[in-house]
């Protein structure tokens, strides 16, 4: 991203986290869980122990207390906060985060994880349907017995990983880079099947581009039944015949469910298709292929061919042009994990949490702090009328980091 362009003060409210996490979603979340407030909370009950943990993802260098001391002023100036209160020990917050558990976080990032990109957001929108893409990405957890036996090791022997490794499938918003769904897993679980659960989550005014790995007939099927629009890379070894070619040189192929046998069967199939007849959908489904040349970067005509399937089947709803286009923007999901975990977590480091449950509460207090960020960009984006690309991650981050402590009295000649 740009470094030239950054959020201003005025359009950054005390504590970003406050802000962007609504008191009320933390309350929902906590109440629809069971893990509500009990006398012996103390100082720390729930709505606290979750802001608590998402500063932790904002702070990923300080220990607890370091964390704790930090965040207090603005916890006070939320009315979550009493002044007179000591600062918790480090002890004392780790007992707090295994009272609330792990599953609050997870209702909190799915109270807060909406759409942020509006019609004028630039760069996220193809002919009104909102561009989003799905991807995975690891992370790395403490080397402890119960890590490794909930989430595993990558490889294995001499191979093996250093630390267990959770596996994280995620939707995300292209233009702004927000996540919108998320599942975690064991890193033995794959992305295919952490992404099946996700497909049903789509909205008939989304298109949603995926890598030639998330392909199945199961994945796009059920994707597909949603409404929502999509544009896939194809995988090398799926046969496309040709049903019908198009005015602008893209043609119709048809998808055949693998339970579809005999060799009669998909000839019937595709000449239905061919004459312009209806196909029944448990069999197969008519789709869109876009093909292109990706140029070679030394010019010795060892480019790409890259073939998309796609949902829309009209040109005149989209142009192949503007669909290659389109995939594309599926790498800014790529940017959104970058900013994750090189950014707010930081190069090469692990998360905290020696405990699954812990894990899987940070994970979800870590994507809720990257969609806080997202809301921070697009709207400083907007009111610069410029594409959120254009906002540095960075400098967002750090005025994030100087918001949270309860000390943003800063001019704007100090974004330095």
């Amino acid at each position: 991203m740009s470094s030239g362009v950054t959020a201003s003060p005025d359009q950054v409210s005390l504590g970003v986290l406050m802000a962007a996490v609504d008191r009320d979603v933390i309350d929902a979340a906590v109440a629809g869980c069971g893990a509500g407030a009990k006398r012996s909370d103390g100082k720390l009950p729930p709505h606290v122990v979750a802001y608590l943990t998402m500063a932790l993802c904002l702070f990923p260098g300080d220990d607890y207390e370091e964390v704790a001391t930090k965040v207090t002023g603005s916890l006070s100036r939320f009315g979550c906060w009493d002044a007179s209160w000591t600062v918790p020990t480090a002890s004392g917050i780790t007992q707090a985060r295994k009272r609330l558990g792990g599953k609050v976080m997870a209702e909190v990032f799915e109270g807060v994880a909406q759409a942020v990109a509006t019609p004028g957001t630039r760069g996220a929108w193809l002919r009104g349907r909102r561009l989003v893409a799905i991807d995975g990405f690891e992370a790395e957890l403490p080397d402890t017995p119960a890590n490794a036996a909930e989430f595993g090791y990558a490889g294995s022997g001499t191979h093996r990983s250093a630390y267990p490794k959770a596996r994280v499938v995620a939707l995300a918003e292209c233009g702004t880079h927000a996540f919108l769904a998320a599942r975690v897993g064991a890193y033995g679980t794959g992305e295919q099947t952490l992404a099946q659960g996700l497909y049903p989550r789509l909205l008939g005014d989304e298109l949603l581009t995926a890598d030639r790995n998330f392909y199945s007939w199961d994945a796009w099927d059920t994707a597909s039944r949603t409404g929502a629009a999509l544009l896939w890379r194809a995988p090398g070894r799926l046969a496309l015949p040709v049903a019908r070619v198009l005015p602008d040189g893209t043609y119709l192929t048809v998808l055949v469910n693998p339970k579809v046998r005999g060799a009669g069967r998909r000839a019937r199939i595709l000449a239905a298709a061919e004459a312009g007849q209806d196909i029944r959908p448990e069999e197969a489904h008519l789709a869109r292929v876009v093909e292109y040349d990706v140029p070679d970067r030394d010019g010795n005509g060892a480019g790409e061919l890259i073939a998309l399937l796609s949902t829309v089947t009209d040109p005149a709803e989209a142009r192949a042009d503007e669909l290659a286009a389109a995939y594309h923007e599926r790498w800014e999901e790529e940017t959104a994990n970058d900013q994750l975990k090189t950014h707010l977590r930081g190069p090469g480091k692990i998360l905290r949490s020696r405990l699954p449950d812990l894990a899987h509460q940070e994970i979800w207090a870590w994507l809720t702090v990257h969609h806080a960020l997202s809301v921070l960009i697009a709207r400083a984006a907007e009111a610069a009328d410029l594409d959120p690309d254009r906002i540095s991650y960075t400098r967002a981050l750090r005025i994030a980091r100087r918001t949270a402590t309860g000390t943003a009295g800063f001019s704007p000649s100090g974004l330095d």
